[in-house]
Formats: C-alpha cells, sequence, structure tokens
C-alpha cells in the first residue's frame, strides 16, 4: 500500500426526512459488502428549512484484504478545498455549502439537485423571493472541478421511492468510488419492502449521470482529436500599415480583410478611405491624442462589419464553402466512405431579390408586395430546399455567390452606402467639432445587427438619434458635452429594448422627439359563427 493514499471524502446534504442517515448507512454497508474501510459521522440540521443535516463519509480507497491487517486513520470533518465530493439534495444547500468554503474548483466533484424546496427567508418575502437558480448553478460551476446537476425530485416522484436513492444512484453512477453497481444494488435490496422503489429511484439517477459522463467525454474525444484550427492572423497591407497610427492596426486589418474577401480589392480601398476621414477628424478634435485614436478604432470595426451586409449573395457564399462541407461531416462524423446529404433551406421574399436589381426595378417589386399586405396577404416569398450534396445544388449556390460583382449595380448596395455616409458624414464633423460627442456617435455603429426588419430597425434609430440628439450640437457647440450624454443613453436604450419604447423615452426625456409611428395595415378576419346565425332555415 502507498503511503501517499488519501481517503475518499464525501459531504452528504439531505433535508429532513429525505433520508439522509438511510444514504450515509447505504454508502457504509456498500463499503462493507465491497471490501473497503468506510467510516462516516453527522451533524444535525435546524427545522422549517433554515438548514440541512450533513454528513460525512470517508472510504479508503484500498481494499481491505490489501491492508495486511493495518487500519487506515479516518477524519471527523471536512476540510476546506479538501473535499472530493459534495452531494447534495437541493440547489441552495449546495451553494450554503460551498459558500462556506468546502468545495474547491481543482478538487471537489458536485453532484446535486437542481430542484429547489424553499426557505422560511424566501417565503416571507412579500413578492418573489425566491434566489435565482441560474446565479446558484454559475457558483457550482465555478467552485467545482466537475458537476453533475439533475433533478432529483423529479426522478423520486417518478419512481415513488425517497431521495436518498436517487442521490446513491448519482454518486454509484459518477464513478467516484471504487465500488461496482452490484454491490450498491445488492445492499438496497436488503432494505425491506421498499427496495423496488428504492432500486428503481437508484437506477434513473444512475443512468442519468452515466448519460453526462459519456457525453462529457465524447466532447473531451472530439477536442482532442480535432483540434479547432487557429485562424491566421489578418495582416493590414504595408502601404496600410504606414499611413494610420499602430492602435487601428488590429481591428482594421480584420475590417480590410472582410470587405476584400465580401467584394473586391476597390471595395477595400474604399473602406480604408473611409477611415482617413475619421483620423482626420480626430488629429482636429483630439490633436494630442489624448484618447489614443479610439474614434478611428470604433469605426474601424463598425464601418466593415456595416459595409459587409447581410445579402442572399453571401449566404450563397457561406453556405456553399468547402470549409463549411467539411465542418458538416465533421459534426456528423460522417466517414471517408459515408454519403452523406444536406438540404439547405431557404425563404428569400420580395425584399431580399428587389436588393439585387436596380432602383427603378426594385422599387416595382417593394411597391407590388407592400399591395399584397395592403389587401390582406402575406408577404410574397419563395421557399427553397436545397440539396447542397448534389451537383446541381452546389452549382445554383455557387452561380449565385459568382453574382457578387453584379452586387454593386444592386438598390441595396447604394442604399446601404448611403446611409453608411450619412452616418460617417456626422461622425466626421462631430469628432472635429467634440472628440467625444463623435466617440459617442461611432458607438452607435453597434445599433446595426442582424437582418431583416431588426436591422431596419437599428437603422432608423440611429439615423433618428444622429438628426435629432447628436447633430443639432453643431448649431450650438456650448451643448456638446449634453449631447454626449444624451446620445450615450439614447444608444444604451435602443439596445436594452427591442419594441423602442426605452429609446422613445430616452429621446423625449433629453428634449427630441420620439420615433414616428409606422404605418400599420389592417386586417379584417371573417367570423365564421356570424355565417351560421345569418343563415336562414331551409
Amino acid at each position: 500500500m502507498s503511503n501517499t493514499k488519501q481517503p475518499i471524502s464525501l459531504l452528504l446534504c439531505a433535508l429532513g426526512g429525505e433520508g439522509g442517515g438511510i444514504l450515509t448507512d447505504w454508502l457504509v454497508e456498500t463499503a462493507r459488502h465491497a471490501g473497503y474501510p468506510a467510516q462516516a459521522t453527522s451533524i444535525p440540521g435546524v427545522a422549517q428549512r433554515t438548514g440541512a443535516t450533513t454528513y460525512y463519509l470517508e472510504v479508503f480507497p484500498v481494499p481491505q484484504a490489501e491492508l495486511g491487517g493495518r487500519r487506515p486513520v479516518f477524519g471527523l470533518n471536512p476540510l476546506p478545498g479538501r473535499l472530493d465530493a459534495l452531494v447534495s439534495s437541493e440547489l441552495l444547500e449546495t451553494g450554503r455549502q460551498i459558500t462556506n468554503g468546502l468545495a474547491s474548483d481543482s478538487h471537489t466533484l458536485v453532484i446535486t439537485s437542481s430542484a429547489r424546496a424553499l426557505t422560511t427567508g424566501e417565503k416571507m418575502v412579500m413578492g418573489d423571493g425566491r434566489r435565482d437558480a441560474a446565479e446558484l448553478l454559475a457558483l457550482v460551476n465555478t467552485h467545482s472541478r466537475a458537476r453533475h446537476v439533475l433533478d432529483m425530485a423529479a426522478l423520486t416522484q417518478q419512481a415513488g421511492t425517497v431521495v436518498s436513492a436517487v442521490m446513491l444512484g448519482a454518486i454509484a453512477g459518477s464513478g467516484l468510488l471504487p465500488f461496482a453497481r452490484r454491490d450498491y444494488e445488492a445492499v438496497i435490496g436488503e432494505s425491506g419492502g421498499s427496495a423496488k422503489a428504492s432500486l428503481r429511484g437508484f437506477a434513473l439517477a444512475f443512468d442519468a449521470v452515466q448519460a453526462q459522463r459519456a457525453q462529457t467525454a465524447f466532447v473531451e474525444q472530439v477536442l482532442a482529436d480535432e483540434p479547432a484550427p487557429v485562424p491566421q492572423k489578418a495582416r493590414l497591407p504595408e502601404a496600410l500599415r504606414r499611413e494610420f497610427p499602430l492602435e487601428v492596426h488590429e481591428l482594421m486589418a480584420l475590417g480590410h480583410a472582410r470587405v476584400c474577401e465580401y467584394q473586391d480589392a476597390a471595395y477595400g480601398e474604399r473602406y480604408a478611405a473611409r477611415l482617413r476621414r475619421v483620423l482626420a477628424a480626430e488629429k482636429l478634435g483630439d490633436p494630442q491624442n489624448l484618447h489614443g485614436h479610439r474614434t478611428t478604432v470604433e469605426m474601424a470595426r463598425w464601418i466593415a462589419l456595416w459595409m459587409a451586409f447581410d445579402d442572399i449573395v453571401l449566404v450563397a457564399d457561406l453556405k456553399s464553402r468547402a470549409s463549411r462541407q467539411a465542418r458538416v461531416r465533421g459534426e456528423v462524423k460522417a466517414g471517408s466512405d459515408d454519403l452523406l446529404k444536406v438540404y439547405d433551406h431557404f425563404k428569400p421574399g420580395a425584399p431580399e431579390f428587389a436588393a439585387m436589381l436596380p432602383a427603378s426595378l426594385a422599387q416595382r417589386v417593394l411597391a407590388w408586395d407592400r399591395r399584397r399586405v395592403a389587401a390582406g396577404q402575406p408577404p410574397w416569398a419563395l421557399p427553397l430546399k436545397i440539396g447542397t450534396h448534389s451537383v446541381l445544388g452546389m452549382l445554383a449556390l455557387r452561380g449565385l455567390a459568382a453574382a457578387r460583382r453584379l452586387r454593386p449595380l444592386g438598390s441595396r448596395f447604394h442604399s446601404e452606402q448611403a446611409l453608411i455616409e450619412r452616418w460617417l458624414d456626422a461622425v466626421v464633423s462631430l469628432t472635429a467639432m467634440h472628440a467625444p460627442l463623435g466617440h459617442e456617435v461611432a458607438l452607435c455603429g453597434r445599433l446595426i445587427k442582424g437582418y431583416g426588419s431588426t436591422n431596419e430597425r437599428g437603422k432608423e434609430n440611429l439615423l433618428h438619434i444622429i438628426d435629432h440628439l447628436a447633430l443639432p450640437a453643431l448649431a450650438d457647440p456650448f451643448s456638446a458635452a449634453q449631447r454626449c450624454q444624451a446620445v450615450a443613453a439614447a444608444r444604451n436604450a435602443a439596445l436594452s429594448d427591442e419594441a423602442g419604447k426605452a429609446l422613445d423615452a430616452a429621446l423625449q426625456q433629453h428634449g427630441a422627439p420620439a420615433r414616428p409611428v409606422k404605418a400599420q395595415p389592417i386586417r379584417w378576419q371573417h367570423n365564421p359563427r356570424l355565417k351560421v346565425k345569418s343563415a336562414s332555415p331551409s
């Protein structure tokens, strides 16, 4: 026997009437049945759900037959940070023991129920006094080397037993103790008439924990066998590196590479030209560079994201890339001899088709779709199911992706560039006059995200903030500081509430008008009951 062997320590936490004492006896008897030394102690809790009874168990991981007559020395209480396993039937009790310093992220396996039994303090609150379960689970994740979280209350009810049997099954399934499953089941089988129900609860928890362990092992194997490729760091062209300050290089390199891949090198030069305007304005507004070119850095990010807006050409390109096909095959573990079929579903509507057409044709298509909606019909869309594993399906996507050469001729491209220039003009003029205000307007690029109605709403919010909160500072430079706070408040409000009520309140609070109300079509629905009532008898 190695002199460095240490007992395996477990702290069991059970509420009143949950059979914590029975669970401890089962574990001690299982250790004896398997031929291992064990010892258990208990500390009574308090009534009325203000604490749990805890049971401390130590098992020496060497069979009694191999000890040669020697007896291990056990402890009577857990040592902070040295606990091997914390097992609890209630989530808040788990958190209580963790805050006592017993668990550690390097040593402790936590087995806990996600179920809650409200404390007296929680029940006394006039409103909803329940503790946030997400915070408790975050505490478990932070202070454990591994964890198994399962709804022990549901498993107990399903098996028609007590939670102690479920806790025993979870401990057995974790593989922490050197016992076989038959050792646990043999001890339960001797517990009398309730043995069958206890065995059902044991089996449910055992299988649940085993499934979690198998899933974790699979993920670890995948990560070990197929490490994620390390993306090569984008490098800014040497001419731009000499032209722009060092603080801008990292984000500008990513942005420049993104817009060039999205369209072409000329589009990348347009991106650089826009940043030159911002940099020149920032040198005027902050000649001593007290803020480290922060506005140019932010614009390097948000201009690139806006210039590479989502459209059907980009979607087709991403869906048909070889890297995407390789990723899909890897995710489903398809071998070289396996036949894999991949179907992609699309549902482009009138706006997506109009985006690729010249402005005159695009307006006709959109007007036709608006008339459909006004007449009570749903917006037009074309559902498509394309098998990207087939030659024809892949050719269709690659053909659409090749249409990026025609993208600059489309109405969407022109409208997006015009909106970018409108935002850019505001940032440049405000930065040259009052650098902090220009920076706040640059940060409003965060409002442009998503696609469809979400994207349109973000652009409308941005332009409304610029027109009614930011640009008025040009006529009254003394209000620039107040405008700076107003723009920040409006931006944060727009990001916090998708419906826009918070933004309207912030706008009105700072003296700006709320966003205009959009007209919505009224759709009349026939009431079939009225037809029945008006029908004359035959």
